[in-house]
């Protein structure tokens, strides 16, 4: 029946539309366009040297702006065009002769094109191109490309000039900027760098990429280590646009196929910072000026270059394809970098006593990144603690380190009275960082507010229910009572938040279901759906303490008569907890000193009546 058959057709292109998404949706800055002239101009030399029985001796690319023309110009000693080749690659979109070349396996390290699209960004900045040409191949004749749009285009003979080509630019006027040779030269010498072929700006007398870069220097190896320091450092400064660099660190992956240079920034971080920053240049030409995720997390104190001929651009030639190439890149940058910090330790101890006190915050963080950097940094770096910042090793006391997970209240005057060091286990990679210390090096981690941490620290203790209910009543302030035995002895009693339960609270609010994805809340829920969250703290009564012992002792025969020892107890619990990290305290404070002195009237053989009624007070602001 008709019309039942499939019938083979061939799609249609809309080429205007495709100019339009390819010349101006490709690239997402103008700087580009420079770039891939230039990246044209390169290729052209190599292929050249690959063809001409005799190539120029000085090959060369000149740039050259005019702002007052709103014109560059992009001259290049190269093969040139024959007008077939203009109709075959300048002017067919996808099509590139160096690409052909890379295939054949001629040239394959410093070629540079692959798409065959590179020519479309002029048209990003341009409203006019025009290409002027002669072939090696036919060096008396001479070709002129023009066009508008890429789209449409006229060809032309033209007089015979040197072999090699010239494109001429007609700056949009919001891109007349780029004219200027000052500009020029700031942007192609960052660009450019790395390129074998001299690139010149205008009448320059230098090029701007004047001496090669420190791993491809054929007399490095004869330098003295120092004068490689400084000439690697110097190289490094180029690029690391915010921060002085402390050292560098080389990369050589000759198995990846990867080189360049690593380094670690002056400037201070915080666990929380990421000041990384690497360049990538695939076959000399810069691909990427912020390609951090190539360097580990863990180094918020990097900067490098690197160069590879294994890492794949993306067709915009502003990014890098997630292949196995950039994959096994990602490793051998973190191995160089590992591996030269253990060497920088090792051979430059002035510069690794600099990276330990600008980096200390992000080098606890970056220990647990790898064996190796644990190793080499763990009796390194410095915890903070309540007593200043301590190495790990300095923390332990008595076969333990202790950490608490939040700071303030009754907990500091325990390890002010133990005269024991606390962690500060609420600062970035402290608590893990401590964990694997104490795995390795021995001894107990006390973590303080957690289930585990309290049952180290306070001996529970039982009581009959009457005393219990007694001692909560006259005490307690919603915590948990706990009954328990715990030194020092002079210590009566002491409130330890929950930080568990505070966790739980937290990831539980509504709150959280703003900040946190779905899939996270509900792995971290089930882990919180255990945790007891009644109690937001625990009140630890020390039966040690010969203050307790006599309150107890007095209650059992009269609870009237011990009832304001308990109260000036409570108080001094209260006036203690009132420094914790909780807002809001300060009717607290002031209800816990009118009790404390209410007390002591109460139990001063004689004095004047109270003037009022604790228990009013310990709720009400006073005076």
């Amino acid at each position: 029946m008709e019309g039942d058959h499939a019938q083979l057709r061939t799609a249609g292109v809309d080429l205007g539309g495709l100019m339009t998404v390819l010349g101006q949706h490709l690239y997402s800055t103008p700087l580009v366009a420079l770039r891939e002239l230039v990246q044209n101009a390169h290729d052209s030399i190599v292929r050249r040297r690959l063809e001409d029985p005799q190539p120029p001796v000085a090959p060369r690319i000149v740039v050259s702006g005019d702002i007052g023309a709103r014109t560059v110009r992009v001259t290049d000693t190269g093969t040139g065009l024959t007008d077939a080749e203009i109709h075959q690659y300048l002017a067919t979109v996808g099509v590139g002769y160096t690409r052909g070349l890379r295939q054949a396996g001629a040239g394959s390290d410093e070629l540079i094109g692959m798409f065959g699209l590179g020519f479309l960004s002029a048209f990003v900045i341009a409203e006019r191109v025009t290409v002027h040409t002669t072939s090696y191949q036919q060096p008396g004749r001479g070709w002129r490309y023009q066009s508008s749009n890429g789209e449409q285009y006229s060809l032309s003979p033209a007089p015979a000039r040197e072999v090699g080509t010239v494109v001429e630019l007609l700056l949009r006027p919001e891109h007349a900027r780029l004219a200027g040779e000052d500009y020029l030269a700031r942007v192609l010498g960052r660009y450019c760098t790395l390129l074998r072929v001299p690139i010149f700006i205008g009448a320059a007398a230098e090029p701007v990429n004047p001496e090669p870069p420190p791993w491809r220097d054929p007399d490095a190896g004869n330098e003295h280590p120092v004068q490689a320091r400084k000439r690697q450092l110097r190289f490094a400064s180029r690029f690391e646009s915010q921060f002085e660099p402390i050292c560098a660190l080389p990369v050589s992956a000759p198995e990846h196929d990867l080189k360049g240079l690593l380094w670690v920034q002056d400037g201070g971080t915080y666990g929380n910072s990421d000041n990384r920053n690497l360049s990538v240049f695939v076959r000399g030409m810069l691909l990427d000026d912020d390609a951090r995720e190539l360097l580990p997390s863990w180094a918020g104190f990097a900067g490098g270059v690197i160069e590879s001929s294994r890492l794949m651009p993306t067709a915009s030639r502003e990014d890098l394809q997630r292949n196995d190439a950039y994959r096994s890149a990602q490793h051998a940058i973190s191995e160089a970098l590992i591996v030269g910090l253990a060497a920088l330790a090792r051979e430059q101890p002035e510069a690794w006593r600099r990276i330990l006190a600008r980096h200390n915050e992000a080098l606890l963080g970056a220990a647990l990144g790898d064996a190796r950097l644990f190793e080499l940094l763990a009796g390194e770096v410095r915890i903070p603690s309540s007593h200043g910042e301590l190495r790990a090793g300095a923390l332990r006391r008595d076969g333990a380190i202790h950490v608490g997970l939040g700071g303030g209240g009754f907990e500091d005057m325990l390890f002010r009275m133990l005269g024991v060091p606390v962690a500060r286990g609420d600062r970035y990679a402290v608590l893990p960082f401590l964990r694997q210390w104490v795995q390795r090096h021995g001894g107990r981690l006390i973590e303080i507010g957690t289930e585990q941490g309290n049952r180290q620290l306070f001996t529970e203790q039982s009581l009959p229910q009457a005393e219990l209910d007694w001692l909560r009543e006259v005490l307690a302030d919603g915590e948990k009572l706990v009954p328990a035995r715990f030194a020092p002895a002079e210590l009566p009693l002491m409130a330890v938040p929950d930080r568990e339960a505070e966790l739980k609270r937290r990831l539980e609010s509504d709150e959280a279901d703003k900040r946190i994805s779905m899939t996270a809340l509900r792995l971290v829920r089930g882990f919180t759906a255990g945790i007891d969250g009644s109690a937001q703290a625990r009140l630890y009564v020390n039966l040690d303490n010969p203050a307790i012992q006599a309150l107890l002792d007095t209650a059992r025969r009269d609870p009237a008569a011990a009832a304001p020892a308990a109260r000036l107890l409570k108080a001094i619990k209260q006036l203690m907890d009132s420094h914790s990290e909780a807002d809001g305290q300060g009717p607290r404070l002031n209800g816990a000193l009118a009790a404390i002195g209410d007390s002591a009237l109460r139990l001063l053989p004689s004095g004047p009546a109270p003037v009022a009624e604790t228990q009013a007070q310990d709720e009400r602001p006073t005076a």
